[in-house]
């Protein structure tokens, strides 16, 4: 039965009376007024503003330190959370497609690989108290070895 059936009995177009005598004017309030003047929020998370990197700090400016340092543990959640997710989706595949997994999870195991690897290169080695200054200092002697070894295969080159 639906809503455009005629009532039956009497006892149910006054069920339906009352029904609509509460509903109609809540409907109408709804949809005129508080609908059309709602924000849209497209975000499910937090948003943060984004603050200056360690590198663009002040020496001794101790606010824009911690401010960075947040950042830092908050952009490492983040992550974490995502090569949790990649390992979970690499975990399932090999497991659902166990025989030829190599073939089928090719796409999965390298992103998962190259995530990981990434996440290596930017968090790995710092430990549990890693901070926003310790993560620069990495990248900057990463950065001086990666120079310093391209420079020695440049000499290579030219010695044969």
């Amino acid at each position: 039965m639906g809503d455009l059936d005629p009532p039956r009995n009497i006892i149910q177009s006054f069920a339906n009376a009352v029904f609509y005598f509460v509903d109609a004017p809540v409907t109408w309030f709804r949809e005129t007024i508080v609908t059309p003047n709602q924000k849209k929020h497209y975000y499910y998370h937090r948003k943060f503003q984004e603050v200056p990197g360690v590198d663009e700090c002040e020496v001794g400016d101790v606010v824009c330190l911690f401010e960075a340092n947040e950042q830092f543990k908050r952009n490492k959640q983040v992550d974490n959370e995502i090569l949790n997710i990649l390992k979970q989706r690499r975990d399932d595949c090999l497991l659902y497609e166990n025989p030829d997994h190599q073939v089928r999870c090719k796409k999965v195991l390298d992103d998962y690989a190259k995530a990981a690897e990434n996440w290596f290169i930017k968090y790995g080695d710092l430990g549990i108290y890693g901070t926003a200054k310790d993560a620069y200092m990495k990248q900057k002697h990463r950065l001086v070895w990666e120079r310093r070894q391209a420079a020695k295969l440049e000499e290579n080159e030219n010695k044969i």
